[in-house]
C-alpha cells in the first residue's frame, strides 16, 4: 500500500528548499551535506530523503522555483504594448522586485547550475533562454536594425542581466538608491547603448 503524502507536504519541501538556498549559497553545492541540511531543518537526515530522493533534487528544485518565478514575470509582462523603454523599465522593476528576499536562490542559480545532472541543467538553461529572448524582443522594438546583428544583440540582453542579477552582491535597499530606480537605471543604461 502506497503512503500517503501529509496534508503540509508542499509547505515541508518549500521549508527544505529555503534552508537548502541560504546553506548552498554560502557554503557552495558541493561544500554542504544532506546532514548539514537536515539540521538546518531541525529534522532527520531520512525525512529529508522522504521529500527528495537526492540532493541533487533539492538544488534543482532550488534553481526551478526561482527561475519560474521569474519566467512567469516575463510571461506575464506585456513585451509588445506601450514604448520599449516603458517596457524594459518595467520588466526591469519586476524582476527585481523579485530578487527581494531571494538572494540566496538567486546566488545559487548563478554559481551551482553545472552542480545538476545534465537533463535538469538543460530545462533550466531553457527557461533563462526565454526569459533572455524576452529582453532582446524589447530591445530589438528599440533598435530594430539588432535583428541583423544577433551578437550585438545577445550582448545587450546579457549586459542588461548583468547589471541586475549581481545586485544580491553589493546594492543597499536602505541606501539612498531605491530598487526600482537601480532597474530604472539599468534599463535606460541599456536603452543609450541601442539608441
Amino acid at each position: 500500500m502506497a503512503r500517503t503524502q501529509a496534508a503540509d507536504y508542499d509547505k515541508k519541501r518549500e521549508a527544505i528548499t529555503e534552508q537548502a538556498a541560504r546553506l548552498f549559497a554560502a557554503r557552495g553545492f558541493a561544500g554542504a551535506s544532506v546532514s548539514e541540511l537536515a539540521a538546518l531543518c531541525d529534522v532527520s537526515k531520512s525525512l529529508i530523503y522522504h521529500y527528495y530522493p537526492s540532493k541533487e533534487a533539492i538544488l534543482f528544485d532550488v534553481m526551478s522555483e526561482h527561475v519560474d518565478a521569474l519566467l512567469d514575470i516575463v510571461r506575464a509582462h506585456r513585451i509588445e504594448e506601450g514604448t520599449p523603454q516603458d517596457s524594459l523599465r518595467a520588466l526591469a522593476r519586476a524582476l527585481l522586485r523579485r530578487y527581494v528576499g531571494a538572494a540566496d536562490r538567486q546566488k545559487v542559480l548563478l554559481y551551482e547550475r553545472a552542480s545538476l545532472p545534465k537533463a535538469q541543467r538543460d530545462e533550466i538553461v531553457a527557461k533563462q533562454r526565454e526569459i533572455i529572448a524576452a529582453v532582446e524582443r524589447i530591445l530589438v522594438r528599440a533598435a530594430p536594425a539588432l535583428a541583423r546583428d544577433r551578437a550585438r544583440l545577445r550582448v545587450r540582453a546579457m549586459l542588461f542581466f548583468g547589471m541586475l542579477n549581481w545586485t544580491h552582491t553589493w546594492f543597499n535597499a536602505a541606501g539612498p538608491v531605491s530598487r526600482d530606480e537601480l532597474a530604472e537605471t539599468a534599463a535606460d543604461a541599456i536603452l543609450r547603448s541601442v539608441a
